[in-house]
């Protein structure tokens, strides 16, 4: 499915009725409020949260345990609210049902019903069907391409301030899926898609000399970067799920050395700037980048 740059413009933006009718249909909260879900071993949870905040800063949330699934399970779990992105930490005590842990992110909604049916509306399967955890309700999505999300709203409304830098969800598809997926995801989320480069340098992935399809999306839920690919992919890349924006990455990854967290891809620097992969401590692998100045 090839999609015409007139489609896409479509996508983002109708006439104005048909805008004030999409209004009413919005389903993001904020990007402050779009946390990546990371899974630790419960001896690597400390490790993790202390290098992450030494690296980007903000505060972690206190620590409780309990049951985030529909079935049977326990799990230690920790918010961490950074100047750069927000994260769920969870570290389980049981086996972990399936399919959590395979989801990337977590997407807070205005309301679980309206999400669910703008959602298939949009084309994405619902994997995991809205149930109930202690502060909310929860769902997981799966879009074109296999790319999977979990939905939450919360009974007590969050108030996180807002964000320093709005990170990139990174997204690798198949060249066979990738426009169904934008298509998709961007009827979903009333976004735009804002670039889509169809021949970006292959170094940014570890493919020195080689170009790939790099579209960018943006909406009220975020940015996502979408990495349209042949598989090929050496190590580090495709493990990462989200790009932090930083001003200097030199200092950040500093700062991120000096805490135990180890460089995976020496920094590689483009026409709009430069960017490094990361293991903090627990195995979560995350890009950092900085921007050429405009």
């Amino acid at each position: 499915m090839v999609l015409s740059g007139a489609f896409l413009q479509s996508l983002a933006a109708a006439g104005t009725g048909e805008e004030s009718s999409a209004a009413k249909r919005a389903v993001a909260v904020g990007s402050q409020y779009d946390t990546t879900h990371v899974y630790v071993a419960p001896e690597d949870f400390d490790g993790f949260v202390n290098s992450f905040v030494a690296t980007f800063g903000g505060k972690p949330s206190q620590r409780i345990v309990g049951n985030v699934t529909p079935v049977t399970s326990s799990a230690e779990m920790q918010y961490v609210l950074s100047p750069v992105g927000a994260l769920s930490i969870f570290a389980y005590r049981t086996p972990v049902p399936f399919p959590f842990g395979q989801e990337r992110t977590g997407y807070l909604v205005t309301g679980m019903d309206l999400a669910i049916k703008t959602a298939r509306e949009g084309g994405a399967e619902v994997i995991v069907e809205p149930f109930k955890d202690p502060i909310g309700i929860d769902a997981v999505i799966q879009w074109p391409g296999g790319v999977k999300m979990q939905l939450y709203w919360h009974f007590k409304a969050s108030t996180n301030p807002p964000l320093e830098s709005i990170p990139d969800n990174r997204v690798y598809v198949s060249r066979d899926r990738a426009d169904d997926f934008v298509s998709c995801f961007v009827r979903f989320a009333q976004g735009k898609v804002i670039a889509d480069d169809e021949h970006a340098d292959g170094g940014e992935i570890g493919r020195k000399g080689e170009t790939y399809r790099r579209i960018r999306i943006t909406s009220l839920f975020g940015n996502i970067l979408v990495l349209v690919t042949d598989g090929h992919l050496p190590y580090p890349f495709g493990h990462e799920t989200t790009g932090y924006e930083v001003p200097d990455l030199g200092a950040t990854l500093e700062k991120a050395k000096a805490v135990g967290v180890k460089i995976l891809f020496a920094p590689y620097t483009t026409r709009e700037g430069i960017s490094a992969v990361v293991e903090f401590p627990g195995e979560y692998i995350a890009e950092i980048h900085s921007l050429s100045a405009r």
